[in-house]
């Protein structure tokens, strides 16, 4: 599927072994590290989901190629196996460009530029634009209000 804009979304289906354990189920890709969890099926389906979207999005902002998917595994911790796709990409996220995400964040567009370049904020260039996510801006922001918590709670005590 192409965008509007004329980028090429990803599609992925990836092969999981779901696992029962006590806290509900786990879900753990074959070809693809990490994995999630849910604590009944219906939520451990959503979130396969949407990990498995975030992974292809970050894929994607990071130009990192896909590994190549397998079928058929053995379960290798006694679970079912299961397959599930989405289809996702750069402009499946969340965004505001640098502009936006400099006036959020009450700083310079070079000061974003910045935070990009030392993996403070995720972003990616798309020709003339940068888009940043808004996952980044806003734990950008938590964590600055709780830096700023923690300074007050220690002045209060000196």
């Amino acid at each position: 599927m192409t965008t509007a804009k004329g980028a090429a979304m990803l599609f992925g289906a990836y092969e999981f072994e779901i696992v029962m354990n006590e806290d509900g189920y786990l879900a753990l890709p074959y070809d693809l590290g990490g994995g999630t969890q849910g604590k009944d099926f219906d939520e451990l389906c959503r979130m396969v989901v949407d990990w498995l979207k975030l992974t292809l999005e970050d894929h994607d902002m990071h130009h990192k190629p896909l590994p190549a998917p397998t079928y058929g595994n053995d379960p290798r911790y006694g679970g079912t196996n299961m397959i599930f796709a989405v289809q996702a990409g750069r402009e499946t996220v969340e965004r505001v460009t640098a502009s936006t995400a400099a006036r959020m964040l009450g700083v310079t567009p070079g000061r974003v530029t910045q935070l990009m370049s030392s993996y403070q904020l995720e972003g990616w260039r798309e020709g003339r634009n940068t888009y940043v996510t808004l996952a980044s801006v806003e734990a950008r922001l938590q964590e600055r209000a709780r830096d700023s918590l923690d300074r007050s709670q220690k002045e209060a005590t000196v």
